[in-house]
């Protein structure tokens, strides 16, 4: 895969973030919360300085991550001793991790740079809601209807997720364009996703997955999300990483020119 060329999309405002302050003060205000323990946007604004710049931190990670910390001091306007002093919280309570970043070039001397990124920990505080709820219900129908009724459910989930934005999608044109429509509609959908324009077409990536921990026990979920991106898009995709599996995005390869000539049927039928 040749080297990303750009990259586009713009992450929407999320309705719910959970709190996240790197000082644990029991005196310190508590941040306003709805139902189910997560801290509404507009609660946002009642979290001390440093709650707020943990949770732009945190969001960062999700978005872009892996980065460095020098890219997330860029990104925030914050000193490196402040980033350090976050991301070492979250290292310790566990709600982020690193990996070392690849070398390009002849080896030189010194570490390599760490880059930083959410473990599954730190996803959760952007919602994992009912998780085990889902798991035990999809093993009761998996038990008591098999396997064709999983597959059945996941084609309906995914269907009323990308359903209501299946207009605005399919009137965008060309592939490279629905590709950019249903990122903003996943994004709208809880998903964070943009995307970015590599050499052989486009990659659709969603940094947020709310189904993840599902996801990873009955892959049909992530099979019927495929399916369904590739009638949207109208041509053939290929799903290149998932969070489910252990990356760090949920990646699908677009390609400009589909090399098979494959035109995806729409729900009516009909090529797209």
């Amino acid at each position: 895969m040749t080297q990303v060329t750009a990259r586009r999309g713009a992450f929407a405002s999320w309705r719910e973030i959970r709190h996240t302050n790197v000082v644990k003060n029991s005196d310190a205000p508590q941040e306003p919360t709805a139902p189910g323990g997560v801290v509404p946007v507009q609660g946002l604004t009642a979290l001390s300085p440093e709650g707020r710049t943990r949770h732009e931190l945190a969001r960062l990670l999700l978005e872009e991550g892996p980065v460095t910390a020098v890219v997330v001091a860029d990104r925030l306007g914050i000193s490196p001793t402040a980033v350090r002093r976050h991301l070492d919280a979250m290292l310790a309570d566990g709600e982020a991790e690193t990996r070392d970043a690849p070398r390009r070039g002849p080896r030189g001397r010194g570490r390599p740079a760490k880059l930083f990124l959410l473990t599954e920990a730190g996803r959760a505080r952007f919602g994992h809601a009912y998780d085990d709820l889902a798991v035990s219900a999809i093993r009761f129908l998996a038990e008591h209807a098999g396997e064709d009724a999983v597959r059945a459910f996941a084609q309906r989930r995914v269907a009323s997720l990308v359903g209501p934005h299946e207009a605005a999608v399919t009137a965008s044109g060309e592939p490279a364009q629905r590709a950019e429509a249903l990122a903003a509609a996943l994004t709208r959908e809880g998903y964070a996703a943009s995307t970015r324009q590599v050499g052989s077409g486009e990659q659709l990536c969603q940094h947020h997955c709310p189904v993840a921990h599902v996801a990873a026990e009955f892959p049909q979920l992530c099979e019927a999300e495929t399916e369904a991106f590739a009638k949207l898009l109208g041509t053939h995709v290929q799903r290149l990483a998932t969070i489910a599996h252990g990356d760090s995005v949920c990646t699908t390869h677009v390609p400009v020119e589909d090399p098979r000539g494959y035109r995806a049927r729409t729900p009516d039928g009909g090529s797209a």
